[in-house]
C-alpha cells in the first residue's frame, strides 16, 4: 500500500493546522490538504478536524511512499525524466485505498519530492514528463500551462478516416450525473477545443484505421470526444460511442470485461502520447515513445 500511517512528535495544546505548519513544517497548501483529506489521525486513528486542539504529545499521518512494480524511466536527465506510461496506470493515487499508481514509480525512482508535471488519462499509454524537484516540476507544470511544447498521440478509430481533418469543436461537462464526461457544443458554450487528425493505414479487414492526433488545445477528455464527434471513435473507448448505461458502469468501475469488450470493441482505449517536444534551460528535447503495442494490436 502506498499511503501508511507515520507517527509524529507534536506540541500538545496546539490547533492541529498551526501543529502541522509549526512541528511538521508543512507548507499551508499541504498541511490544508492533509486535513481536508482526513489524513491527520490522533492514537485512536479518528481524523483531526480543522482547528481541533491536540490532547497527546504524537500525530498520525497517512503518508505516500512509492514502491515499484518494475516500471523504470524512458530517459533520465539532471532535472527531470520521462516515462513511458502503460495502458490502465494512473497517474496519481484517487485514495488512501489506491495500491498502485504512476506516482509509487516516480518516488521509488527520485524521492518524495519529485512529481509529474502534467497529466495523461488512465487508459492513454505513452510520455509522462516528472520532475526530480519541486523547482524543476512547478517550471515544467508552467510550461503545459503556457503551451510551450509539442504533442502528437497517435490513436486507433473505427472506421476508414480518409483525409486529414482539423475540428474545431468547443466541449463542456455533459449535464449527466456519470462523472466526468464530455460533449461537443455550441461556439456561445464551453470551451475552445481544435484537433488535428491526419490518417496513417487503414486496416481493411478490422476496418480501423491508424491516425495522428495533435491537439491544438489540451481540453480533457479533447481527443477522444472529438474523433467520436466525427463518427471515428476511438477503439476500446468505454465512455464515448457506448450505451450511457456502459459508460456509468465502467465510471462506477462495476464494468465487466466481456461487455467492455462487446461494446466499446478492445480491452482497452487504444489511444497513445507518442511525441513530445519541448525547450528546458535552452536545449530541445525531442522524445518519441517506445511502445510498440498499439502498431502490433493494429497490425495483428
Amino acid at each position: 500500500m502506498p499511503f501508511i500511517l507515520k507517527k509524529f512528535p507534536v506540541t500538545k495544546g496546539k490547533k492541529i493546522q498551526i501543529a502541522l505548519l509549526q512541528d511538521l513544517t508543512l507548507k499551508p497548501k499541504i498541511s490544508s490538504r492533509m486535513l481536508s483529506k482526513s489524513r491527520v489521525f490522533n492514537s485512536n486513528k479518528i481524523p483531526y478536524k480543522i482547528s481541533q486542539i491536540i490532547e497527546e504529545d504524537y500525530i498520525y499521518m497517512a503518508v505516500f511512499e512509492g514502491y515499484s512494480r518494475g516500471l523504470k524511466p524512458l530517459v533520465t536527465f539532471k532535472d527531470f525524466a520521462i516515462f513511458d506510461k502503460p495502458s490502465g496506470l494512473m497517474i496519481h493515487p484517487i485514495s488512501k485505498d489506491t495500491k498502485y499508481s504512476l506516482l509509487d514509480e516516480i518516488r521509488f525512482h527520485f524521492g518524495e519530492k519529485a512529481n509529474q508535471a502534467h497529466r495523461i488519462d488512465a487508459e492513454t499509454s505513452g510520455l509522462v514528463l516528472v520532475g526530480k524537484n519541486n523547482k524543476t516540476t512547478n517550471a515544467l507544470a508552467t510550461m503545459f500551462e503556457k503551451k510551450e511544447y509539442k504533442k502528437s498521440y497517435i490513436a486507433i478509430v473505427k472506421g476508414n478516416l480518409k483525409k486529414e481533418i482539423i475540428i474545431d469543436k468547443n466541449l463542456k461537462k455533459e449535464g449527466k450525473a456519470i462523472g466526468v464526461r464530455m460533449t461537443t457544443c455550441s461556439k456561445e458554450e464551453g470551451k475552445e477545443s481544435i484537433t488535428k487528425i491526419r490518417p496513417l493505414r487503414y486496416n481493411e479487414k478490422k476496418d480501423i484505421t491508424l491516425v495522428e492526433v495533435n491537439p491544438i488545445t489540451g481540453r480533457q477528455h479533447q481527443i477522444r470526444i472529438h474523433l467520436h464527434s466525427i463518427g471515428h471513435t476511438i477503439l476500446g473507448d468505454p465512455i464515448y460511442g457506448v450505451k450511457d448505461k456502459v459508460a456509468e458502469d465502467y465510471l462506477n468501475k462495476t464494468l465487466k470485461e466481456e461487455e467492455r469488450l462487446e461494446e466499446s470493441g478492445s480491452f482497452r482505449l487504444w489511444l497513445q502520447a507518442n511525441y513530445l517536444e519541448f525547450i528546458y534551460q535552452k536545449i530541445n528535447y525531442k522524445i518519441y515513445s517506445k511502445n510498440k503495442d498499439i502498431y502490433k494490436y493494429f497490425n495483428d
